[in-house]
């Protein structure tokens, strides 16, 4: 009996603490906003991992959804002032429009 509520709790832990990855197209248009991301992302609850492909005008970021969600990701790239859409597979995104007041062009 105590192994099987020891194991049902464990599975529950699991559970909670699963981790997602998801793929966001950001319109990024210099370092600086590369840096903007790198900087204040991390540190948003639940995000465990952040990767940001400037060429390709993407950031991957992974998370657990026991901590934060999809929705609650764009709302902080929105308060960065960044433009963001979840990028669904196979699709590429090249558009490339000025995003932060850093840009010199």
């Amino acid at each position: 009996m105590v192994m099987a509520l020891f194991v049902f709790n464990t599975y529950a832990e699991d559970k909670k603490k699963k981790v997602s990855e998801v793929t966001y197209k950001v319109e990024m248009d210099c370092q600086s906003c590369v840096n903007k991301i790198t900087k204040n992302i991390p540190f948003e609850k639940g995000v465990k991992d952040l990767n940001v492909d400037f060429e390709g005008q993407t950031v991957t970021v992974k998370y657990r959804e026991d901590k934060t969600n999809k929705e609650s990701l764009v709302k902080a790239f929105e308060k960065l002032d960044f433009k963001v859409e979840e990028q669904k597979e196979g699709e590429c995104s090249t558009t490339k429009k000025k995003c932060c007041s850093g840009c010199k062009n």
